[in-house]
């Protein structure tokens, strides 16, 4: 699927797309591409990938393709809400299992939000990270710039792999807005997420971002400073990464 525009911002590739659909086929293409090459190199290999509704079509065309050795795929998801077990409803290891793992036959790593030592949850994560080393992160940006569940201001340097979060309120009211809970009342106030350099830690990063409502942000990192209050400011720096748009997330730029 050729983009509408390519060009690269400092380092990051980005690739503008007729709509939200050819995006999402877009960055399945490039992905299955480098599963494909990881499999037959190694044997086997290991993605992260993001969850939230901006992922729908990216997701609906990856599962659709019959070129990729999932039986030989390790997937891993980037957060969960604390406490949330894995049979709510906004639970994000149940729409990596609906949504991919269960349709494709995956091995799916979640990550325990509910687990009972938290601490215990976030060593067994970053040893599973550790020791498949995903050759790919598809991720989104939120509304209010993060990455993963890193608002801002978010940590660029920090050591860990995944950590538990505070949540601000424009994140929380951005999974009110997607439907996932009834109130901002409803929505836990932390998470373990990956951090930003175990998010970008991959040979390849896509970033996968349609949707108007991701404009403003996509702007900002675009063209804004780079800063931790633009957590997604932090892709262009980066040669690894390819940014997706489609024509209403750039419609600010």
């Amino acid at each position: 699927m050729e983009p509408l525009k390519a060009f690269v911002c400092d380092k990051m590739q980005v690739g503008i797309y007729d709509s939200n659909d050819a995006l999402g086929v877009a960055a399945a293409d490039d992905l299955a591409e480098i599963l494909r090459e990881a499999v037959a190199e190694r044997g086997e290999t290991s993605i992260i990938v993001a969850t939230g509704n901006s992922q729908l079509s990216f997701m609906k065309a990856l599962r659709v393709k019959k070129d990729i050795p999932w039986d030989k795929i390790r997937v891993f998801h980037m957060d969960e809400y604390l406490g949330m077990s894995d049979q709510h409803s906004a639970s994000f290891r149940l729409y990596i299992r609906e949504r991919l793992t269960d349709v494709v036959g995956a091995e799916f790593y979640g990550v325990g939000g509910d687990a009972d030592d938290v601490e215990a949850e976030l060593q067994r994560y970053t040893d599973l990270l550790a020791k498949y080393k995903p050759v790919a992160c598809v991720l989104g940006i939120g509304e209010n710039g993060h990455l993963a569940f890193n608002d801002p201001p978010a940590d660029f340097e920090t050591d860990e792999t995944i950590h538990v979060v505070l949540l601000d309120e424009k994140c929380r009211a951005q999974q009110v807005g997607e439907g996932h809970f009834k109130t901002i009342a409803d929505v836990p106030e932390k998470a373990l997420s990956l951090t930003v350099p175990a998010l970008l830690k991959p040979d390849h990063v896509l970033a996968v971002v349609p949707e108007v409502r991701k404009a403003t942000a996509v702007k900002a990192a675009l063209e804004g400073p780079v800063t931790p209050d633009c957590p997604a400011s932090l892709l262009r720096t980066k040669s690894h990464v390819k940014m997706y748009l489609d024509q209403d997330s750039s419609s600010l730029l």
